[in-house]
Protein backbone atom coordinates (compact mmCIF):
# COMPACT_ATOMS: atom_id res chain seq x y z
CA UNK A 1 0.00 0.00 0.00
CA UNK A 2 1.23 3.44 -0.94
CA UNK A 3 2.58 5.63 2.12
CA UNK A 4 -0.35 8.74 2.53
CA UNK A 5 2.24 12.06 1.64
CA UNK A 6 0.96 15.43 3.31
CA UNK A 7 1.65 18.83 1.54
CA UNK A 8 3.66 21.41 3.91
CA UNK A 9 0.19 23.32 4.62
CA UNK A 10 -1.35 20.25 5.77
CA UNK A 11 1.40 19.19 8.45
CA UNK A 12 1.46 22.42 9.67
CA UNK A 13 -2.37 23.10 10.54
CA UNK A 14 -1.83 19.42 12.06
CA UNK A 15 0.61 20.77 14.42
CA UNK A 16 -1.09 24.22 14.73
CA UNK A 17 2.56 25.94 13.81
CA UNK A 18 3.45 28.03 10.95
CA UNK A 19 4.89 26.62 7.53
CA UNK A 20 8.17 27.80 8.43
CA UNK A 21 8.18 26.10 11.46
CA UNK A 22 7.59 23.28 9.40
CA UNK A 23 10.50 23.82 7.13
CA UNK A 24 12.73 24.17 10.19
CA UNK A 25 11.77 21.06 11.56
CA UNK A 26 12.37 19.26 7.96
CA UNK A 27 15.92 21.17 8.02
CA UNK A 28 16.81 20.18 11.50
CA UNK A 29 16.25 16.18 10.03
CA UNK A 30 13.13 16.27 13.07
CA UNK A 31 10.75 15.35 9.82
CA UNK A 32 10.91 12.80 7.06
CA UNK A 33 10.19 14.30 3.32
CA UNK A 34 9.58 13.19 0.08
CA UNK A 35 10.51 15.13 -2.74
CA UNK A 36 8.72 15.36 -5.72
CA UNK A 37 11.00 17.69 -8.00
CA UNK A 38 9.62 17.13 -11.26
CA UNK A 39 12.28 18.98 -13.16
CA UNK A 40 14.50 22.04 -12.43
CA UNK A 41 11.75 23.84 -11.12
CA UNK A 42 11.65 24.10 -7.23
CA UNK A 43 11.40 20.87 -5.44
CA UNK A 44 7.80 19.73 -4.24
CA UNK A 45 8.24 17.63 -0.65
CA UNK A 46 5.89 15.83 1.14
CA UNK A 47 5.90 14.66 4.13
CA UNK A 48 5.21 11.01 4.86
CA UNK A 49 2.14 10.60 7.44
CA UNK A 50 3.76 8.01 9.20
CA UNK A 51 6.53 10.17 9.79
CA UNK A 52 4.29 13.01 11.43
CA UNK A 53 2.85 10.50 13.42
CA UNK A 54 6.43 9.75 14.88
CA UNK A 55 7.14 12.93 14.59
CA UNK A 56 4.21 14.06 17.28
CA UNK A 57 5.16 10.82 19.56
CA UNK A 58 8.79 11.39 19.90
CA UNK A 59 7.87 14.73 21.36
CA UNK A 60 5.13 14.00 23.25
CA UNK A 61 5.61 14.36 27.48
CA UNK A 62 3.92 12.77 30.38
CA UNK A 63 1.57 15.29 32.10
CA UNK A 64 2.68 16.42 35.50
CA UNK A 65 0.21 14.43 37.39
CA UNK A 66 1.26 11.02 35.41
CA UNK A 67 5.17 12.14 36.29
CA UNK A 68 4.60 11.63 40.42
Amino acid sequence: MPACLLSIPAVAAALDVDRRTVYRFIAAGELPVVDLRTGSGRSRVRVPAAGLEEFITGRSVASPRSRR
